[in-house]
């Protein structure tokens, strides 16, 4: 009986000690990836303003080629939508509308994954000889519960690695494209 009791206090001890720490981690994380393309940004912008030119080299809607895709009749930049509906577990569902497109130079999206939350993503392009650093991120709010905020701590390698493959393909296509 005073096992169990030992057992039964180190678990909600532990319990305890991960919400405290939980609550000190920070509640808004923030994720980018950049790559070098041999290619001017004017190259480059019209495959992210775009967002059915993000088709060919988005590293989800590779996974799954059943994805229902939805545009709205803003066919690029400020107020162009895309909502998307997969049961591929890596895909899922969600909106993104462009909400700031400044040729060339920057882009910001408003992501909407419905029960999962929302972010916002940018692009920032910054040229110099005839190649283009070429900058992708997101910013997250992870909510106020300790859950959320240790699962922040996985957003930059799980966001991360998805991100950095969808800008390697962009610039083989890109590239591909000269």
């Amino acid at each position: 009986m005073r096992l169990l009791k030992r057992v039964i206090f180190g678990i909600v001890a532990l319990i305890a000690v991960l919400a405290v720490v939980g609550m000190f981690l920070p509640r808004e994380i923030a994720v980018s990836r950049s790559i070098e393309i041999n290619a001017p940004a004017a190259d480059i912008f019209p495959h992210v303003n775009n967002l059915k030119a993000t088709i060919p080299w988005s590293p989800w809607l590779g996974l799954d080629p059943e994805a229902t895709l939805t545009f709205n009749d803003v066919p690029e930049g400020t107020g162009a939508v895309m909502e998307w509906a997969s049961e591929h577990p890596n895909v899922g569902s969600g909106r993104m509308e462009v909400t700031t497109s400044t040729p060339d130079t920057h882009l910001d999206v408003a992501l909407d994954f419905g029960d999962m939350g929302t972010a916002d993503a940018f692009w920032d392009f910054v040229e110099a000889d005839g190649k283009t650093t070429t900058t992708w991120g997101f910013t997250t709010d992870m909510g106020f519960g300790p859950a959320g905020r240790w699962m922040g701590l996985m957003m930059d390698s799980w966001v991360g690695a998805d991100y950095q493959r969808g800008l390697e393909n962009l610039k083989a296509l890109v590239e591909g494209q000269g």
